[in-house]
């Protein structure tokens, strides 16, 4: 039975802690001959989470919570001990050990030091996030100490490429994989019942963090009243929350949007919101390759996506439309949307999608 060890932050509802949720209870589940092929710890810097519930009874969970006393020199000291009794206790006892956490230092150390083999999972598009500045990228890639992973994932082939670009010497431990998703799991949940009812109204669906910098919609509730005064009759569910939640509740308000705009804030299960609405809707500025598409995918409902990640090579003329990261194409496509709907013109095979990432990880974990 291999050790597997995997290092996050927390299991709050997110993309990444869906991702993650999915991969590890997949894992956990696989036998050999009615034997458990891998025995898994997870550790999280907070043992918190929504999610927590949801892991697999066989999955081990304990924490690494660094200390942050606003005393540098006593933080420094703490936190040296601490990964001192970490490293004595911890060092290489697993077969395999994944930073799930990208920008986490935390996890960066606790993936480092339990194995000979680390992996770092990438889930963002950082140039973007960092505005095209290669210095920045790099220097975060070199804080978190991406040159000490046996393997660097990525769950796009843009974020790869250009990783690539920027850290040849490392090209030959890149690859790209995408979010495993438990179909079987997000089916089953879509069919609970909720209060709200599918209608004639033309229904927009957003599932996400609720962050400016990255997210952006504000270009979604501008295209909206662009809508509006037009007198075309649609909704927006939103559902999730962050710390913009606010900003965006008060940007409604004053554009007069409520009956349109409707704030959901955060659902455990999300699905049944999928099947009362008729567009899944995503005004990005950058992405890694949100675990939505594929839930949206998974359960029919069309997308409407800004040019992110690989939206391009994914779901254009077949499960949606990509549009400009603009407020105008945004309200272009929505306004074709509601007068004319989207059609999905490819099924989405679920099995074979899964198959040849389970194909991927098997190689990566069973290889030394």
């Amino acid at each position: 039975m291999k050790k597997i060890l995997f290092a996050a932050v927390t299991m709050d509802v997110g993309g990444i802690e869906t991702a993650l949720l999915s991969l590890i209870n997949y894992l956990a589940e696989k036998k050999v001959k009615e034997e458990y092929e891998y025995e898994i710890m997870l550790v999280l810097e907070k043992k918190q989470g929504v999610f927590l519930d949801s892991i697999n009874k066989r999955v081990k969970i304990i924490e690494y919570k660094p200390n942050k006393n606003k005393i540098i020199i006593f933080r420094k000291f703490l936190n040296f001990m601490k990964q001192f009794i970490f490293k004595i206790k911890y060092k290489n006892t697993y077969d395999f050990s994944i930073s799930y956490a990208t920008y986490s230092l935390p996890d960066s150390f606790v993936a480092r030091v339990t194995s000979r083999n680390p992996m770092l999972w990438v889930h963002s598009d950082y140039m973007t996030m960092f505005h095209d500045n290669k210095q920045k990228y790099k220097e975060f890639f070199n804080g978190i100490s991406a040159q000490s992973f046996r393997k660097i994932v990525f769950v796009s082939e843009k974020a790869k490429n250009v990783f690539n670009e920027n850290f040849p010497k490392l090209k030959n431990r890149t690859q790209t994989i995408y979010n495993f998703i438990n179909d079987t799991d997000i089916i089953g949940k879509s069919g609970e019942t909720i209060e709200e009812k599918k209608d004639n109204i033309y229904t927009f669906l957003n599932v996400g963090r609720h962050t400016e910098e990255d997210k952006k919609l504000s270009m979604l509730i501008e295209a909206s009243l662009k809508l509006k005064q037009e007198n075309l009759k649609f909704r927006i569910i939103l559902i999730g929350d962050g710390k913009d939640t606010n900003y965006y509740k008060n940007l409604v308000k004053e554009k007069k949007l409520e009956n349109e705009i409707i704030f959901k804030g955060i659902k455990k299960n999300p699905y049944p919101y999928f099947k009362i609405s008729d567009c899944f809707i995503m005004t990005s500025e950058y992405e890694g390759f949100p675990v939505t598409y594929i839930e949206a995918m998974l359960l029919n409902l069309p997308i409407i996506t800004t040019d992110v990640s690989d939206s391009r090579e994914i779901i254009e003329k077949k499960y949606g439309i990509v549009v400009e990261k603009k407020t105008n194409s945004i309200y272009n496509v929505m306004k074709i949307a509601i007068q004319n709907g989207i059609t999905i013109k490819e099924q989405f095979n679920v099995k074979e999608y899964n198959k040849k990432i389970e194909e991927k990880i098997s190689k990566l974990v069973d290889k030394k």
